[in-house]
């Protein structure tokens, strides 16, 4: 019974470090988000201080995953850094207890912390960064440059007019576009005319173009309500051209993946991203290794804070190679399988390996 109760003690103090860790980097990531949204958009002509706080609203999530990693290796090693200098865990080896058996409610805290990011926070980032484009393409987001370079292209050919088009949120499961950018091309591969459209709804046979800004050569712009763009696409092909893999939410991946695999579209990015979802518990756990075995060692041999600063080089290092190696995924040079667990797996092994080293000799 004394086992059960310390680890519910160990479990319930790695849930409440996380828990501030969270809270704070929360506060710390809205007041930085939230003062470059509102430089960026000052500019809009639809921005409002309101409308720049639910912008950092919407974002918040997508921001707060990206940070779960350094949450779970610093949790750790706060924790233990704290049950180390209380001599709690000192009390603990003293009852014959290993660092294997202390450390299971850390490892399974840290798991079922990337549970809950992959189940609950995920979903929401995904809705949330949808969200938080469509907000951007609503205050006018297009105009400016750093918008413009992340817009997505798709190409349509219709008769005689071969067109690229670019939009800056899709809507509706592909049927609406928004801030929407349209050139087409002559036969000799030219550029003819551009037209620029707050919203684009895909009808029947056509795209409804509203709010338009029609550019062609030699020519001065004119604004027109409404035009329309014939073309033979269908939502689904447009929704999987646009969608980027990072604004689908974990249970929506492999439906995707069959969908782009039905198109003919390329599916690394959405597998690389899917088995990345898959395997963020245990990459949480390979943190929470890292951070055993060098905040154990620091209070037992007066270790310098050199090591506490070699544990967090060692997470932020496993990081940056998990980023790369997705990124090597998501443009096909890796196998997405190889990419997202090849790094969790080398982690794990090399964090128990350390730790059964330093504790077991």
């Amino acid at each position: 019974m004394i086992f059960s109760t310390l680890d519910r003690y160990f479990f319930r103090r790695y849930a409440v470090t996380t828990f501030w860790f969270l809270t704070g980097i929360f506060s710390l990531v809205f007041i930085i988000d939230f003062s470059e949204v509102s430089n960026r958009m000052s500019a809009l002509p639809g921005y409002s201080l309101a409308a720049a706080f639910l912008m950092t609203t919407f974002r918040i999530p997508t921001i707060l995953q990206e940070t779960v990693p350094f949450v779970a290796l610093f949790s750790a090693m706060a924790a233990l850094i704290s049950l180390n200098r209380r001599y709690e865990l000192v009390v603990t080896r003293a009852a014959g207890i290993s660092v294997w058996q202390f450390l299971q409610p850390f490892i399974i805290g840290a798991f079922l912390f990337g549970v809950l990011t992959v189940v609950i926070l995920n979903p929401i980032a995904a809705w949330g960064t949808k969200a938080a484009e469509a907000l951007e393409a609503e205050l006018g987001g297009s105009s400016s440059s750093r918008a413009a370079i992340s817009i997505p292209w798709l190409r349509q050919i219709y008769g005689d007019d071969d067109a690229i088009i670019g939009a800056r949120s899709v809507q509706d499961n592909g049927a609406t576009l928004l801030n929407v950018a349209v050139i087409h091309f002559n036969p000799q591969g030219m550029i003819v005319s551009r037209q620029d459209a707050k919203s684009a709804k895909l009808e029947d046979g056509y795209w409804l173009l509203k709010d338009v800004t029609e550019t062609r050569n030699g020519q001065l712009p004119r604004r027109l309500d409404t035009a329309q763009l014939r073309t033979s696409l269908k939502p689904e092909f447009v929704q999987e051209a646009l969608t980027k893999a990072d604004s689908i939410q974990f249970f929506d991946l492999l439906r995707k993946i069959e969908i782009a695999k039905s198109f003919g579209f390329s599916t690394s990015g959405l597998e690389t991203q899917f088995h990345s979802m898959l395997s963020l518990p245990l990459l949480l756990v390979a943190m929470t290794l890292i951070a055993a075995s060098v905040s154990l060692k620091f209070s037992r041999f007066n270790q310098s804070r050199s090591v506490i600063l070699g544990g967090i080089l060692s997470g932020f290092v496993l990081y940056v190679v998990t980023v790369l190696v997705k990124a090597f995924g998501t443009s096909g040079v890796v196998p997405p399988f190889v990419a997202a667990w090849l790094p969790v797996v080398v982690a794990m092994a090399l964090g128990s390996t350390i730790l059964l080293h330093e504790e077991d000799g």
